[in-house]
């Protein structure tokens, strides 16, 4: 791997305090819509944490898949949605609830690949959520009371649905597709966020005639995937919407997709008034590993070689960082996060993948990271404090199997079987990181039994916070990674956290509760996670009165 000289500066001196950081409120999915998941709040830090108690706890009732929300809070009032895309309104203080929609999924509905709703977008007055028969809601932010329904796509006929939470750009509501790992052709789609009427839909494969057409055989395009799955960012000033899009399908074997495969595996840019592709960053060109570039994209202003830049940095699934200029979508380094990786062996100068070790037809080929990823879908935190980038990391690898497969519109769609191991000489693990965000060196590394699944929340108190699987949430010191408290909530964290404040106290907010299809694939190498708790609580801690 060749990564460009780069000279990191003091944080402090790069960022102005509203860029991408939360104070009162957490009013987006990622925090801001730059997605740092950073909060410059620091009643709570890093001497007094460990005195943090239960503020107040509410049970959804809705435990099947388990609790993946990010909570979002405007005003005092938070709003989180369950698995199976009910909403609560709650007082952001007390716990009480103000207002319930309950959602009605249509009669013997079966939920695909596991996968459940990963929070709302809040704002117009309205209460945003991407439904599981693929649909965008929007409800009264008072009553809670459905305000307009619009369908998406026939779920009947994709096999898709949506499960991230949507991102709110001016007079927009924007949503992604699941659909990757089936016989589906992916988009990112805006409605008006009054009406619900469609604005634009960009196609994340294009069709012939289209630019990109040309890189899928045939009529591969038709069934590609390209899914995008979760929450993209905005930077107002570019006024350019960043979304990561899935890999294409099926996912292990390429023989009937040869080409690059646009625009699964890149991070697009997009006009925020018309959609239009401004620019696009294909980091995996035909993927044959299931590594997705489909996770958040954190919109950073450093100095490069001297010269101020505005930056994006992603973290695929395959375990690798890739950091671009937001502008242009110039690569500018690339590194992993992960010690087992063999699925390349890095990036050139102009973010090129070298040594590509695909799965051979018909024969077993050991790959790391497994497909989980080489770390999930929940986000990664930046802090301008330290300047440091903090995220979990997983430590596994699996025996692949590529063979060839007929798609059938809306099926699953995979291309081949893949068996969980362990890494070579060790046992499987997991980590959380502090490192430099551009040039990937490790600050500091803090080792876990299990892999890590839930998001990481940074603050100005200097603290790191996140949770795993065995239902422990728990503070890192952001400096040392020295762990600095614990608390159990009986059941695994698969969600993120948030920090507010309600009339000059700060809260400390976490979804519990143990799910979805990444959590299933655990049994394979951990047996014990059979055990691990299902549940669906929201807990909320505080310091006591005085401290």
């Amino acid at each position: 791997m060749k990564t460009p000289a780069i000279t990191f500066l003091a944080a402090a001196a790069l960022f102005a305090a509203d860029d991408g950081t939360t104070s009162a409120d957490w009013p987006h999915y990622g925090g801001t819509q730059r997605s740092w998941r950073y909060s410059s709040l620091n009643q709570i830090n890093a001497k007094n944490v460990s005195k943090l108690g239960v503020a107040w706890a509410f049970q959804t009732g809705d435990y099947e898949g388990g609790f993946q929300a990010t909570p979002i809070v405007v005003d005092g009032v938070m709003y989180v949605s369950t698995s199976r895309n009910h909403i609560f309104a709650l007082d952001a203080a007390t716990g009480k609830e103000i207002w319930k929609y309950t959602y009605q999924l249509p009669k013997g509905f079966t939920v695909f690949y596991g996968t459940f709703n990963r929070g709302v977008a809040v704002g117009h007055g309205r209460v945003y959520i991407g439904t599981l028969d693929n649909y965008v809601v929007a409800v009264d932010q008072k009553t809670g009371k459905e305000l307009w329904k619009t369908n998406v796509e026939d779920v009947n006929q994709c096999g898709c649905n949506i499960t991230g939470a949507p991102l709110i750009v001016k007079d927009k509501v924007v949503v992604g597709t699941t659909g990757g790992d089936s016989a589906h052709r992916g988009y990112v789609v805006a409605f008006d966020a009054k009406t619900g009427r469609q604005a634009w839909r960009f196609w994340t494969i294009p069709a012939p005639g289209e630019k990109g057409n040309d890189s899928w055989s045939g009529d591969s395009w038709k069934y590609g995937g390209g899914s995008s799955w979760m929450t993209g960012s905005y930077d107002a000033d570019l006024n350019l919407v960043y979304w990561s899009i899935g890999n294409p399908a099926a996912d292990f074997y390429g023989g009937s997709r040869k080409g690059d495969n646009l625009y699964t595996d890149s991070v697009v840019a997009l006009d925020a008034d018309s959609g239009q592709l401004k620019w696009h960053f294909q980091q995996v060109p035909h993927d044959v590993w299931d590594f997705d570039t489909a996770y958040e994209n954190i919109l950073l202003d450093l100095q490069v070689k001297g010269m101020q830049r505005k930056l994006l940095l992603n973290v695929n699934k395959g375990g690798y960082v890739f950091v671009n200029d937001r502008t242009t979508g110039e690569f500018v380094s690339g590194y992993p996060i992960v010690k087992h990786i063999n699925w390349i062996t890095g990036t050139d100068a102009k973010g090129n993948l070298t040594g590509r070790n695909e799965p051979k037809a018909g024969e077993s080929t050991f790959i790391c990271p497994a497909i989980g990823g080489g770390r999930s879908w929940n986000q990664a935190s930046f802090s301008p404090r330290t300047g440091l980038l903090y995220t979990t990391a997983i430590e596994w690898c699996e025996d692949v199997v590529s063979q060839p497969e007929d798609p059938s519109e809306g099926k699953v769609f995979f291309g081949g079987t893949f068996v969980p191991k362990h890494p070579k000489g060790e046992e499987a693990y997991s980590h959380l990181d502090a490192i430099d965000p551009v040039t990937g060196q490790k600050k500091w590394s803090y080792r876990a039994k299990y892999p890590l699944l839930a998001s990481v929340l940074s603050t100005a108190g200097d603290v790191v916070f996140t949770g795993d699987p065995e239902g422990y949430f728990f503070a890192l010191d952001a400096k040392s990674g020295k762990k600095l408290w614990n608390v159990q909530t009986g059941s695994g964290h698969r969600g993120s956290s948030i920090t507010y404040s309600v009339k000059g106290k700060q809260y400390l907010a976490t979804p519990s509760g143990w799910g979805s299809a990444v959590a299933g694939l655990m049994t394979q190498l951990w047996p014990e996670a059979e055990k691990f708790r299902s549940g669906s609580t929201l807990w909320v801690f505080a310091l006591p009165e005085g401290k």
